[in-house]
């Protein structure tokens, strides 16, 4: 509850006051009406009467036994002739020349005699116009007239030039015709005496007008002075009733915003509490997505290597069986059993790296073996274990440039020799979507000797992985390069998250383990808990580059 404004002065009773001084307001207004129409007909009356004699003269002089308007209807008539004979042109010209000629007459005494007959006009122009009055030649009608040599006065003597008009009754519909006559009357003494008698009756007005108008405003203000000392009196008595009133609606008001703000401050607390409790929920949350995904990654993991682990073994079962037949029949100290004893070797060191190779992807990422791991001969032996693989199957070139001694960093060998295998794998299958891209590329060209020789260049094309190792300040880099498919900036982005793939469903990747979405993710795992920051740089149809950095090793 808030406390109600101070009282308002009182507003001017603007009708109550404008009724009780209507009858006054009325009386002044007729006496002023009355003085004016007074003044401005008795200034008037001889200006009314000149062109009233002036039109009279226009109107009924008769030069050639007509009158003005008779010819100009005479004139109309004949240019809205329904049949008009041969001599119609020579008849409205003579009809021309006639009204041209009656003006001619009917000013020229005037312009004779000027200064010489009293009362006589001055004529500087009479002319007449037409209105959809069409010519012979179907253009607007030309105004006829009649100007006069002598130029017209200037200066103070141009204010008494008149201008009278009047418009001859035709007999067509939609023809209008104007005569225009404009003159000076030349009697000075009788516009002097009406500007003095003009004078004469401002100053009467005046005299009347100003005494009453003075009169009226004092009784006026006089009324309305005592209405508003009477209303600013019962303001006054009105405020003073107010005053205690209003101290104690804001005494009841501060009570009221302290209370508020009290339970303002408390709801904001539980406000607070609420929030930290939310945060703390999706906090929670976000933990509990977190360790579910990784579970599903290494579920997924899991079941994979497994599935590889079975068909490994089966297909490993008949090759043993085998070697050990033909190692008794060659019998001992034979070349023969030499080189099977080499081969039965071999089969058991893929027997050992299937089993090192599923306790990695078995176990967390979290709970690594830590030791020293040369980063260096981390790359070595990844270039001298896929290099013959790569250039007889995977149709490509995989290099190492790895400068001499060691580059070493803390972390799980098995789980670095994954990640690397993995990035390795990632780079192979972007040489094949490169081979494969630049195939579909040479089927399409229309020109069959274009088409042959781009396929040629598309077999001759060889993907390219290089492997290279080296120091950068206190961080040990390891990249990875191809001159594959490369990737857009939005597969860039999402390269790294689990379950996406590119390669899904795609049979180019049949057989090559690929298409889960379960690689990169690994790596970037892995990089995770050893430390490593991982860089990416690819350009579509320009290959990628994979830049990992692991912090070194206090040596």
């Amino acid at each position: 509850m808030t406390a109600p404004p101070p009282a308002a002065a009182p507003q001017f009773p603007v009708w109550r006051y404008a009724g009780r001084l209507a009858p006054l307001a009325v009386l002044w207004t007729v006496l002023v009406g009355l003085l004016a129409w007074l003044l401005y007909t008795r200034a008037n009356w001889n200006e009314d009467s000149d062109r009233a004699d002036v039109r009279e003269w226009l109107d009924n002089t008769r030069v050639f036994r007509k009158t003005l308007a008779e010819l100009v209807r005479e004139y109309v008539d004949l240019l809205h002739a329904d049949a008009p004979g041969l001599d119609h042109a020579d008849t409205v010209k003579n009809k021309r020349a006639e009204i041209e000629e009656h003006l001619r007459a009917m000013v020229e005494p005037t312009r004779m005699y000027a200064g010489q007959l009293p009362l006589f006009p001055n004529v500087y122009a009479l002319e007449v116009e037409f209105a959809g009055v069409p010519d012979l030649d179907a253009r607007p009608a030309p105004p006829l007239g009649w100007v006069s040599p002598k130029p017209r006065p200037g200066g103070a003597a141009r204010a008494q030039l008149r201008t009278v008009e009047f418009d001859p009754a035709l007999n067509r519909p939609g023809a209008r015709a104007t005569v225009r006559c404009v003159y000076q009357l030349h009697s000075f003494n009788r516009m002097q005496k009406q500007q003095d008698e003009y004078r004469l009756w401002q100053t009467v007005a005046a005299v009347v007008l100003v005494p009453a108008t003075l009169i009226a405003v004092a009784l006026v203000a006089r009324s309305l002075r005592r209405e508003r000392a009477r209303e600013l009196a019962t303001w006054r008595a009105e405020a003073e009733a107010e005053h205690h009133q209003r101290e104690l609606l804001a005494a009841r008001v501060k009570q009221q915003e302290a209370e508020r703000e009290t339970e303002e401050l408390g709801r904001k607390l539980l406000e607070q509490e609420l929030e930290a409790a939310k945060l703390a929920n999706r906090a929670a949350d976000a933990e509990r997505d977190a360790l579910e995904m990784k579970s599903q990654l290494y579920a997924s993991i899991g079941i994979m290597a497994g599935s590889y682990a079975h068909n490994i073994k089966n297909l490993l079962v008949r090759p043993n069986d085998l070697l050990a037949r033909c190692m008794e029949s060659a019998g001992p100290g034979t070349d023969e059993h030499g080189m099977l004893d080499e081969v039965r070797a071999t089969l058991g060191t893929v027997t050992e790296r299937l089993q090192q190779i599923l306790r990695t992807v078995r176990r967390d990422p979290a709970n690594a073996e830590v030791t020293r791991v040369d980063v260096n001969a981390l790359a070595r032996d990844a270039a001298r274990t896929w290099a013959e693989m790569g250039r007889d199957k995977w149709k490509l070139s995989l290099t190492a440039d790895v400068p001499p001694g060691p580059a070493p960093v803390t972390g799980d060998l098995s789980h670095l020799q994954q990640a690397l295998e993995n990035l390795v794998f990632n780079a192979r299958d972007a040489t094949f979507e490169m081979r494969n891209h630049l195939r579909d590329e040479a089927k399409r060209d229309p020109d069959a000797t274009g088409r042959r020789q781009k396929l040629l260049d598309a077999a001759a094309w060889r993907g390219e992985v290089h492997l290279r190792a080296y120091r950068d300040g206190d961080r040990a880099v390891l990249e990875v390069r191809d001159n594959g498919i490369g990737m857009t900036d939005e597969v860039r982005r999402n390269c790294l998250k689990t379950h996406f793939s590119t390669k899904r469903d795609n049979a180019l990747y049949e057989g090559y383990s690929a298409g889960m979405g379960l690689g990169l993710s690994f790596v970037a795992m892995v990089l995770e808990h050893h430390g490593a920051a991982l860089e990416i740089e690819s350009t579509p149809l320009r290959g990628t580059t994979f830049r990992v950095r692991f912090p070194l090793a206090a040596e």
